[in-house]
C-alpha cells in the first residue's frame, strides 16, 4: 500500500520547469527535461524521476559539469544518419532533438540511426525508443555512462550501466519496451535503495576481494572510489551466466563512443586525475525503423500484440496469478498514478522545499500540511 505523499503532475511539472528555468535552462528545454523526468514517474521507475532531478541535473549544473543550454553541433549528416555534439549540454533535450530528425529520416527512408557525443545523463532510454513506438516505428537506442560494471571475473569497475531499450508498437493501450539496464541493476536503484533507507539486495555488487555487499549508502561511495563494482546482468562470475550482461554492457560501450569517435569507460568519470569535477563527455545511439518499409505497420502492430497476448496466456507457474511483457508494468503504474500524482519521499520533499525557498518561487506543496 503506498503511503506516501502525492504532487498533483501539474504541479511537479511547472514546478521543475521553474527550477530549470532558473537555473538558466531556456524554457522549451526546462518542459522537455520536466517531461522526460516525470515519464520516468509515470512507468514506476523511479530511480530516473524527480529522485533525479536535483542531484543529477541541477546539482551538476551548479557544479559546472552540465552547462544548462545545449548548443548542439550537426558534425556529419547523411539521408538516414546524423551525429551530433551536444557539447556538453543537456543530454535528454539533444536526444529530443536527435529523435524528431530520426523519425522524420525513417519515415521518408525507412530507416534511420544517429549518434550523439559530449553529451551528459539522457533520462530514461525508454523515452527516446517510445518517441518511436507513439510514431507507429521500432526504436532502439543505448547509452554509455560513468564507469560501473566489473567485466566477468574481474572487479573493476569499467563500464557504464549501459542501457539497451527497444520499443515496438503494437495494437495495444501500450507498447513493447524494454528499457533496462546492462548490470543487475542500474546506480540510480542503489541511489533510490540508499534514499529510502533500504539495502542492496546481496549478488548484485562484487567487492575488491569477489565478494558482495548490501549497505546502499557504503556501495555508492565504492562505486566511486573504486572499491566495488556493479555486477552485469546475470549475476556475479559465470554460473548464472553474467559473462551475457558483460557482452552486451560492452556492444554499448563500443556503438556509444565508436560512431562517434568519443571517449569511454574510465574517461567518463566525471573526476579529473586531479579529482576535481570534470565534464562526462557521454555518448548516445539511436536507430529507428518504419514497419512501413517492411510488411506494413498494421501487421507489425497486430504480430507484436499477438505475441505478447500468447506470452501472457501461457501457462503460469504454480502461485503466480499472471504473466507479463514488457512494458505492461509501466502501463499498470500508470493507470494507478495518473489521477494520483507523483509519490514523493521525504528526501524528495526536502530537496523541494530547500530549492522552492532558494528560488522564492510560490509553491505551497500538498505534504506541508
Amino acid at each position: 500500500m503506498e503511503n506516501r505523499p502525492y504532487v498533483s503532475w501539474e504541479t511537479m511539472n511547472a514546478f521543475m520547469i521553474d527550477v530549470f528555468k532558473a537555473y538558466g535552462v531556456p524554457a522549451e528545454d526546462a518542459a522537455i527535461c520536466a517531461d522526460v523526468l516525470l515519464e520516468s514517474d509515470r512507468r514506476g521507475i523511479e530511480s530516473h524521476g524527480c529522485n533525479r532531478f536535483k542531484p543529477i541535473y541541477i546539482d551538476r549544473i551548479v557544479k559546472g559539469t552540465l552547462l544548462p543550454e545545449t548548443k548542439l553541433e550537426i558534425l556529419k549528416e547523411t539521408p538516414t544518419t546524423l551525429v551530433m555534439d551536444a557539447h556538453d549540454g543537456i543530454g535528454m533535450v539533444a536526444s529530443y532533438r536527435m529523435m524528431e530528425k530520426l523519425i522524420e529520416k525513417a519515415r521518408t527512408y525507412g530507416m534511420a540511426g544517429g549518434a550523439i557525443c559530449n553529451s551528459t545523463h539522457y533520462g530514461i532510454a525508454g523515452y527516446w525508443a517510445t518517441m518511436a513506438s507513439k510514431a507507429g516505428m521500432v526504436g532502439i537506442t543505448g547509452t554509455n555512462a560513468r564507469p560501473s560494471i566489473a567485466p566477468t571475473f574481474g572487479v573493476e569497475n569499467m563500464m557504464g550501466t549501459n542501457p539497451l531499450t527497444f520499443a515496438l508498437p503494437t495494437d495495444e493501450e501500450f507498447p513493447f519496451c524494454l528499457d533496462c539496464a546492462t548490470s543487475i541493476v542500474q546506480r540510480g536503484k542503489i541511489e533510490y535503495y540508499a534514499r529510502s533507507g533500504k539495502e542492496t539486495p546481496a549478488g548484485m555488487v562484487v567487492t575488491q576481494d569477489g565478494g558482495t555487499m548490501t549497505d546502499s549508502d557504503a556501495i555508492l561511495k565504492a562505486l566511486v572510489d573504486g572499491t566495488a563494482a556493479l555486477a552485469p546482468l546475470g549475476g556475479i562470475g559465470d554460473e548464472m551466466c553474467g559473462y551475457k550482461g558483460y557482452g552486451y554492457a560492452a556492444v554499448v560501450e563500443i556503438l556509444s563512443a565508436a560512431f562517434t569517435g568519443s571517449q569511454f569507460m574510465k574517461a567518463l568519470t566525471g573526476v579529473s586525475p586531479e579529482g576535481k569535477p570534470q565534464m562526462y563527455h557521454l555518448g548516445h545511439f539511436f536507430f529507428v525503423v518504419d514497419p512501413d518499409a517492411f510488411m506494413g505497420q498494421e501487421t507489425f502492430r497486430k504480430t507484436a500484440g499477438d505475441i505478447c497476448r500468447a506470452l501472457r496466456a501461457s501457462k503460469k507457474a504454480p502461485g503466480q496469478e499472471r504473466i507479463y511483457t514488457a512494458g505492461e508494468k509501466e502501463y499498470l503504474v500508470w493507470l494507478e498514478r495518473k489521477d494520483k500524482g507523483v509519490p514523493v519521499n521525504a528526501s524528495v520533499q526536502q530537496e523541494m522545499i530547500e530549492l522552492r525557498d532558494k528560488l522564492n518561487l510560490d509553491y505551497r506543496f500538498p505534504f506541508e500540511g
